[in-house]
């Protein structure tokens, strides 16, 4: 392959999975893994029934059966989605984890692979899903695109041609035939659609696909990345090759992470976490609350600024819905989405006084901020908050504690026995050394 940007990345990215991570980045990717199946055996619960599935040798996480590692790509990737829980990465503008630890699952039944294999190809998965995301962002988002379906499909393909230790004409190719799937549309969002985690589903299943085609011999074309008829000519604006070749000053992608407290669009986070705090602060009530402004950036309000609700999908996208819940009831969880909470007359009667604006100086501030100002006028006083860094970013993380925690209450909502989850989580932390174990307990 002569020396293009398609080049340039593949051989950074084996570069980078040859090199050997520290304790601190292996830790990160454990805790992924542990915080990924507890959001997949709820969506797995929530989704019960829904799907048909044939025989394999593949766990579909969380529903007691296993099936061939296309399907269970595809359905493990929608489960851990589903209640939006799932982890992101802001620079990216999309969801790592979900696309590429559930293809890396289907690798892991059916081919021969080590729990240090397994490693190796989660954070290798972060890393080329990160960076292509970074790359293209906000462009691929502007042009209608989920990067988490068309970066994910990528990402996740090159995750599992480092931990199978594939030649370097395998890697080329499979990342080839990635790129040709690499879809996903933000279309699936709107119009109270339920088909979001689809995006991640197809992303995990066509990396499958990639890997299975790239290990056949056949070749790419050389420069898939930024051919004139390529993926960056036909799905983004501009290219970052600084990010996409050298990731973020060096370091690994996956500590850049975000994990996600409240089961809504990431976009709506801080204003939520905004409400949480002056609700707390000032014990307000919704009877009390006369209106709530929230200024934030422009990415954050296209597409998330809808009060009329036609489901649970398209209230975790919805700024008013998710902040009129966080005052009412002051958390922002999965059930805050269920159909009870979805006809509750005085969340309704509160988004009506739900007032979003764009504020130039936060958009200015995107990526590196993703910020929200909220002022609620209450018993004639205007009261404000702004928050630069949700809860779950890097520069406000969550401790291990508070992950294992998360991942211990989403497995009791999903009736696992807490015998089981323990097990389940002490074989995800030790994935090292217990991969065949963990497999077998999904």
């Amino acid at each position: 392959m002569e020396k293009t940007i398609t080049k340039s990345f593949l051989d950074e990215m084996r570069k980078f999975a040859a090199q050997l991570p520290d304790q601190e980045v292996r830790r990160q990717a454990k805790l992924c893994l542990a915080d990924h199946l507890g959001c997949a055996f709820l969506g797995a619960k929530l989704t019960e029934g829904m799907f048909d599935t044939e025989d394999g040798d593949v766990p579909l996480i969380g529903r007691n059966k296993k099936s061939s590692m296309h399907t269970a790509a595809l359905i493990n990737g929608i489960s851990a989605h589903y209640i939006e829980l799932d982890d992101g990465q802001r620079f990216a503008m999309l969801h790592p984890g979900a696309p590429v630890i559930s293809a890396l699952i289907s690798a892991a039944s059916h081919y021969a692979m080590d729990g240090e294999s397994f490693l190796r190809g989660i954070i290798t998965g972060y890393e080329a899903t990160i960076r292509l995301g970074a790359a293209i962002q906000p462009g691929h988002k502007l042009k209608g695109f989920h990067a988490t379906g068309s970066c994910g499909t990528m990402g996740a393909a090159l995750g599992i041609a480092a931990a199978l230790g594939l030649k370097e004409e395998e890697w080329d190719a499979v990342f080839c035939a990635a790129a040709s799937d690499a879809c996903g549309l933000l279309q699936l969002i709107d119009d109270g659609s339920e088909l979001k985690p689809y995006n991640i589903g197809r992303a995990a299943a066509a990396a499958v696909n990639a890997v299975i085609t790239g290990r056949s011999g056949l070749k790419g074309p050389s420069d898939v990345l930024g051919g004139k008829r390529g993926f960056f000519a036909a799905m983004c604006a501009d290219v970052d090759e600084n990010r996409l070749l050298n990731g973020f000053d060096g370091g690994y992608a996956i500590k850049t992470i975000y994990r996600k407290p409240y089961a809504a669009c990431r976009h709506t986070h801080a204003a939520i976490e905004g409400v949480l705090k002056l609700r707390e602060q000032y014990s307000l009530i919704p009877d009390d609350t006369e209106s709530i402004e929230i200024r934030t950036y422009g990415l954050a309000i296209k597409g998330h600024e809808h009060t009329e609700i036609k489901g649970a999908g398209s209230a975790k996208m919805s700024m008013p819905y998710s902040v009129a819940a966080a005052l009412k009831y002051g958390c922002v969880n999965y059930t805050q989405y269920d159909k009870e909470c979805l006809e509750d007359e005085e969340i309704a009667a509160l988004m009506k006084r739900v007032v979003i604006k764009e504020d130039p100086e936060l958009s200015a501030l995107v990526p590196d901020k993703r910020a929200a100002i909220v002022s609620i006028l209450s018993g004639g006083d205007t009261l404000s908050c702004r928050v630069d860094y949700p809860r779950g970013e890097p520069e406000n993380p969550v401790s291990a504690l508070e992950i294992k925690d998360k991942y211990l209450s989403l497995m009791d909502a999903a009736g696992t026995e807490r015998e089981r989850s323990e097990e389940i989580y002490g074989s995800a932390m030790n994935v090292e050394s217990s991969l065949s174990g963990l497999l077998a307990l999904l």
